[in-house]
């Protein structure tokens, strides 16, 4: 073994070393600070239109053209 483990936080320490490695950070989620809430938000307004369109325009009944 490379090291004495030591105290069981320091094992743990050593283990998750390699996810703050500046390659493997999560980059895009700090380059697009709103973009998550923006989908949710996006989401939520398609499935409002489309609840919307269902219940005020009947299938039965053929829109009209102006």
């Amino acid at each position: 073994m490379a090291k004495p483990l030591g105290s069981t936080g320091e094992f743990f320490r050593r283990r998750d070393e390699w996810r703050k490695h500046p390659m493997l950070a999560n980059n895009l989620r700090h380059a697009t600070p709103g973009l998550g809430i923006a989908l949710v938000a996006f989401g939520i307004y398609l499935a409002g239109e489309a609840a919307y369109n269902h219940f005020r325009r009947p299938d039965d009944h053929p829109t009209t053209h102006h």
